[in-house]
């Protein structure tokens, strides 16, 4: 085993404050008020989100009396995230709120980073970790995630969550699960490159997974519990805090579904393919592959390409291609070398085709 010889330093950004509750969403502008004392606020959210939030909102804040302008995302491409940061920046506002599911936030998490302002994620949906991480997921030549700021704080009314279409849930658990495949990867990194690895925030960031797994069984019967996943989802964003990196989170089935959104954009929500993309790479790195898939089926969420409409051809492209997306990240896909014929032959296996 190789090890780090050279003295490293990572620095770990945390939320500040986190609140999960149950019909709180009116508690929003007293938890801004104990959280940094506010005069202004810009809110960044999406049309619909606004529509059916906005007045809820709006009469908290008053209440706290908090003065605030939102600002409407339709995409979180470089234009788009760089009209809004212009805006925000010219309202002189102490604060960047974002509310909605993972366009917001990270439209949010960008321009709090950019214009050195603090950040506060209100999610309306529990489909992926971002909500408590400090990484958003960028639109460009090379998709990928990039390193921003970690929000001051988090606040989640579970009822809010509740509301939102069932299969968001269920993508959120399909990133849950990358969990297994992510730190299996980051203790390649360390084992073949000397990388630093962090046993508590990869063992934070399994305890996410696990949860997800036990629960699963009674999930199928009763339904999803969107408080245990939106905790997990949330320990699993302070586990990338603790890391440094988004390494205890993010591996090659990551960059799985980097390279299909790259290939065709829109294929998919993004816990969905990274929990596709989990099945196959457990495969590679000798992990149980039959349990991913078991605790997906048990939540609904998919397992086959066919289920999010992902073309084979996509699917055996995205495998060849996507540890060139990130050839510095030390992944199972830097030892296999990945034909679009075997490609094929993994996801058969797997029964992903």
């Amino acid at each position: 085993m190789r090890t780090n010889t050279k003295p490293t330093s990572h620095t770990m950004e945390l939320p500040r404050q986190i609140v999960v509750g149950e019909n709180n969403i009116q508690q929003v502008g007293k938890f801004l008020r104990g959280l940094s004392n506010p005069k202004k606020v810009s809110i960044i959210s999406g049309k619909n989100v606004k529509k059916i939030f906005g007045h809820d909102i709006d009469s908290s804040l008053q209440d706290a009396k908090i003065r605030s302008i939102w600002y409407l995302a339709s995409s979180n491409n470089v234009k788009d995230t760089n009209r809004i940061q212009k805006k925000v920046k010219a309202g002189k506002t102490d604060l960047i709120i974002g509310i909605g599911g993972g366009r917001s936030v990270d439209i949010a998490k960008l321009c709090s980073f950019n214009l050195k302002k603090p950040f506060v994620s209100i999610p309306t949906s529990a489909s992926h970790d971002g909500i408590a991480s400090p990484f958003v997921s960028v639109r460009g030549e090379k998709p990928h995630s990039l390193v921003a700021t970690a929000p001051l704080g988090v606040f989640v009314d579970v009822n809010v969550i509740k509301g939102a279409p069932r299969k968001l849930l269920a993508s959120g658990c399909g990133d849950l699960m990358a969990k297994l495949t992510a730190v299996k990867d980051w203790e390649l990194g360390r084992d073949k490159k000397g990388e630093y690895y962090g046993r508590y925030s990869a063992d934070l960031a399994l305890m996410s997974a696990k949860i997800l797994i036990e629960n699963s069984p009674s999930f199928s019967k009763k339904g999803i519990d969107a408080r245990i996943i939106v905790e997990a989802l949330i320990s699993a964003g302070v586990a990338s805090c603790i890391a440094g990196s988004s390494r205890p989170c993010s591996g090659a089935e990551h960059l799985f579904s980097h390279a299909v959104d790259h290939l065709e954009f829109g294929v998919g929500l993004h816990g969905e393919k990274v929990g596709i993309g989990a099945i196959m790479i457990a495969k590679l790195q000798g992990q149980d592959w039959k349990k991913i898939v078991r605790t997906l089926k048990n939540v609904g969420a998919p397992t086959t390409a066919k289920e999010i409409g992902l073309k084979p051809k996509v699917l055996a492209k995205a495998l060849t291609i996507a540890q060139s997306l990130r050839p510095e990240r030390y992944t199972i896909l830097s030892e296999k070398t990945m034909t679009e014929n075997g490609a094929i032959k993994l996801a058969k296996i797997t029964k992903v085709l």
